[in-house]
């Protein structure tokens, strides 16, 4: 999935940089105006690459955390209600305690 996106990704920066070299053609009279916006176009493109692979981080990162949290919830879930399930039983023994005794 992840290479099928990045194609994706190269394919529309060299679209972005193809046009840049036609549009540059027609201002080739002046090389600083033509260097200049090649240069511009290759930045913004290589800016565009850097920040898909940042945020494709980010998202892996998000679903890491997202399921450690469910883990640990998980986890605290269980331990809830083993404590849960001693404190009643406890409270069930003590009510058969005192039950006992009234009737004796």
């Amino acid at each position: 999935m992840e290479i099928r996106s990045s194609s994706l990704d190269v394919a529309l920066t060299l679209i972005l940089v193809i046009s840049t070299l036609v549009l540059v053609m027609r201002l080739w009279q002046d090389v600083v105006i033509a260097s200049a916006a090649t240069l511009m176009m290759l930045s913004i493109a290589g800016l565009f690459l850097s920040m898909g692979r940042k945020i494709q981080r980010l998202d892996a990162s998000v679903v890491s955390r997202e399921r450690t949290i469910r883990v640990n919830l998980e986890e605290i879930s269980t331990g809830m209600a083993r404590k849960y399930d001693s404190t009643v039983d406890h409270v069930n023994g003590v009510i058969q305690e005192l039950s006992k005794r009234m009737y004796r």
